[in-house]
């Protein structure tokens, strides 16, 4: 895949890192391995850890299924 001309800017970057950490902290408290959520969720696990890493931005169905598994509102986790 072709890299992008103009990279992202840096607040994309530190939104992507917070959404990482908040997926991380729920799925901790809700006593999930990265496996347990990406098996509730029906996502692949790697997904699961390029998201909490911030290497990748979830789709959309992505969030809606992990906020799902952890019982929280799709808000909850990009607030």
């Amino acid at each position: 895949m072709p890299s992008r001309r103009n990279p992202y800017p840096e607040w994309i970057h530190k939104r992507r890192t917070r959404l990482g950490h908040r997926i991380a902290t729920l799925r901790r408290a809700a006593g999930l391995s990265q496996d347990g959520l990406a098996e509730r969720a029906g996502i692949d696990r790697r997904s699961i850890q390029r998201y909490e890493a911030a290497e990748r931005d979830p789709r959309f169905a992505d969030l809606c299924l992990i906020a799902q598994a952890l019982g929280v509102e799709v808000a909850d986790l990009v607030a």
